[in-house]
C-alpha cells in the first residue's frame, strides 16, 4: 500500500512538474506580447530613461500577457541594470525572452530620415528634429556652434555642406553632435577619390563646389540643364568676374517670394550678394542634390559667360 502511495505521489509530482515546466516555457518563449489588434508598437526610451520608466510604459500600454513571468525573467537576466535607451519596435506576439534580450543588448530599430529642397538651417532642423530625440532648437544651436563646425574644418556659415540630400538610417537617440558626426561620415563617403580629383582639377575645394552647386540648383531643377549653367559660373570665376547670381540675392534678403529682382534688390548689402562681392558666398544657399554637385564637377566646357 505504501509503495502504491509513493508511486502516486511521484506521478503527481512528475505530471505537475511537467505542466509547470511547459507553462513556464510557453510564457517565456511563446507569445508574451499582446498589442490588442495592432501589428507593432514603437517604444521610445530617451537617454536618461530608467528601468522603472520602461516598466511603466509597458504597464500603461497593457502589452504584457504574463507580467509576473516577464518581471522574473527581466530580473534573472539583469535587465534592470542593463536597460539601454533607444527606439524599439515591439511586434505583436513577441516572446518575453525576445523582448528582454532586445532591450538588454540595445538592439534598437533605426529611423529613416529623408531630406531635400532645404534652403536654410531653420528649414533643415524642422525636417530632422521630429524624427529624432533632440528638438529643433538643440540641433540649430549645434549647427551655430563654432567649435563643432571647426571639428570638420568648416564654419557655421558653410556647415550645411555636410548634409547631402538623400535617405539615411540612424539611431533615434543620437545627440545633435552625434547626428552631425554621422552625417560627416556620409559626406566623406560621398566625396570619394573620383569626386575629389575632379574638384582639384577645377581648382576648388569640395566646400566651394557644394556652394556653387547650391547656386546652380537654385537656377534650375532640370538636371540636364545644370552642367551648362555650371559652366557659365565656372567661366565667370576663372575670368575673375563676379558671379552675379540672382538666387544669392534672394537668399541674402531671406524673401523667397521674390520672383523678379529690381535694381534696389541688387544693392542689398550682404556677403551672400554676388552682385556686390566677388567669388563665392560664405555658405550654400540651399542643400544641393548629388546631381547638382556632380553637374558642377562635370560642368559643360563652353565659352558662354551669360545665360
Amino acid at each position: 500500500m505504501k509503495k502504491r502511495i509513493i508511486w502516486i505521489v511521484l506521478l503527481v509530482l512528475i505530471v505537475g512538474g511537467g505542466i509547470f515546466t511547459f507553462t513556464a516555457y510557453r510564457q517565456i518563449f511563446g507569445s508574451g506580447i499582446d498589442l490588442h489588434g495592432e501589428n507593432e508598437w514603437v517604444l521610445y526610451l530617451d537617454n536618461d530613461a530608467t528601468y522603472d520608466d520602461f516598466v511603466d510604459s509597458l504597464q500603461s500600454h497593457d502589452v504584457l500577457k504574463y507580467e509576473s513571468t516577464f518581471m522574473r525573467l527581466a530580473s534573472y537576466k539583469g535587465l534592470d541594470e542593463n536597460i539601454k535607451p533607444g527606439r524599439y519596435v515591439i511586434v505583436n506576439g513577441m516572446s518575453n525572452n525576445t523582448l528582454v534580450n532586445m532591450l538588454r543588448s540595445g538592439n534598437q530599430s533605426p529611423v529613416t530620415i529623408t531630406f531635400n529642397n532645404i534652403r536654410t538651417k531653420e528649414d533643415f532642423v524642422e525636417v530632422i528634429a521630429p524624427k529624432m530625440a533632440f528638438d529643433a532648437d538643440e540641433l540649430l544651436e549645434a549647427l551655430n556652434n563654432d567649435s563643432i563646425a571647426a571639428k570638420y574644418d568648416l564654419t557655421t556659415e558653410n556647415i550645411l555642406v555636410l548634409f547631402i540630400p538623400n535617405t539615411y538610417e540612424m539611431y533615434w537617440n543620437l545627440s545633435p553632435e552625434e547626428f552631425i558626426d554621422r552625417m560627416h561620415n556620409e559626406y566623406l563617403k560621398f566625396w570619394n577619390d573620383e569626386r575629389l580629383a575632379k574638384a582639384e582639377k577645377i581648382g576648388y575645394s569640395p566646400v566651394n563646389i557644394s556652394i556653387l552647386a547650391s547656386i546652380v540648383a537654385a537656377e534650375t531643377n532640370k538636371v540636364d540643364e545644370m552642367p551648362k549653367i555650371a559652366g557659365v559660373y565656372v567661366n565667370r570665376l576663372h575670368k575673375g568676374w563676379k558671379l552675379e547670381a540672382c538666387p544669392t540675392v534672394i537668399f541674402a534678403m531671406g524673401d523667397f517670394t521674390i520672383t523678379r529682382l529690381l535694381n534696389k534688390h541688387l544693392k542689398y548689402e550682404s556677403d551672400y550678394n554676388t552682385y556686390l562681392h566677388e567669388g563665392m558666398p560664405p555658405g550654400p544657399i540651399n542643400l544641393p542634390s548629388p546631381q547638382a554637385i556632380d553637374a558642377v564637377l562635370n560642368y559643360e566646357k563652353h565659352d558662354y559667360m551669360f545665360f
